[in-house]
């Protein structure tokens, strides 16, 4: 029985291609991984959640729902929306709020952003599929301080966006009985708030307004939610304490004057009760 006949050997040139064909599989399914794994280091390394528009479902839905298509981010009155950069990840071009640069201060009555979402991930109203966390609900519908003495002067909506927070009382000017003279902010800021004094509805330049309050209560004075907020005797020194109706929009942590701020809002945390940290 004769030997099957031998395949003929590769030429020097064909074994350094097919070599090649492998090298170039590999460098592209590690390529593939490595954009994968690109895209869950930033949500794996943040050390914060983002701060999201008012009306946001719970964060996974949120991101699910989410089609980046910008319309919230053009309708903000404060420009108070940004989209989201490479560094979010599978979050890129979903929009989020950095408070200290520019707060939420319902200029629009909670409804420009809501109303132009498409796909209902931010929405007035929860349906049972997208139920609120529990800590997240408002007990009941916030009070607009710009609203006030009108029929509804509500916030129409289910659950806040985060709670404020002190987070360093020895750097907050009410505790340290700090007056506020002139403005809160410096010349380069270019946040906007809501005066309702000043104005109903145009949103004024923060860094043009002008203060002479003997002991600071700015956090309480522009609170944009009635009762949000109050300047309590604790421990026999006023100090900002934080109540149910906070919704997380970030103005106090915009018009603190200390730097950096001494009240911060925490996103996508659920509410403990006062005095939480």
């Amino acid at each position: 029985m004769s030997d099957a006949p031998k395949p003929p050997a590769l030429s020097e040139a064909r074994r350094q291609e097919e070599r090649r064909k492998v090298l170039h599989a590999a460098a592209v399914g590690c390529g593939v991984i490595g954009l994968s794994l690109l895209g869950l280091a930033p949500v794996a390394l943040r050390k914060s959640a983002r701060l999201r528009p008012p009306g946001a479902l719970d964060e996974h839905d949120f991101l699910s729902s989410c089609i980046k298509c910008g319309q919230c981010v053009q309708v903000c009155p404060v420009e108070a929306l940004k989209p989201a950069d490479l560094f979010d990840g599978f979050g890129v071009g979903v929009p989020y709020l950095e408070p200290r640069k520019q707060a939420c201060d319902f200029s629009c009555d909670v409804g420009q952003c809501i109303l132009a979402c498409p796909t209902g991930a931010l929405t007035y109203h929860r349906s049972a599929d997208f139920p609120v966390q529990a800590g997240q609900e408002l007990a009941i519908k916030p009070t607009l301080r710009a609203k006030r003495g009108e029929p509804d002067a509500t916030l129409n909506v289910e659950a806040r966006m985060g709670v404020a927070r002190l987070r360093d009382p020895q750097a907050c000017w009410s505790v340290r009985g700090k007056p506020v003279q002139g403005p809160t902010r410096s010349k380069a800021f270019k946040g906007k708030l809501r005066y309702p004094e000043v104005d109903r509805w145009k949103p004024q330049p923060v860094r043009e307004h002008v203060y002479d309050v003997p002991r600071c209560d700015l956090c309480v004075r522009e609170c944009p939610v009635d009762g949000a907020i109050s300047i309590d005797d604790v421990n026999g020194v006023p100090t900002p304490v934080v109540h149910d109706p906070c919704v997380g929009c970030g103005v106090c942590e915009m018009v603190c004057p200390a730097e950096p701020a001494a009240i911060v809002v925490d996103a996508q945390v659920p509410w403990r009760g006062e005095g939480q940290s």
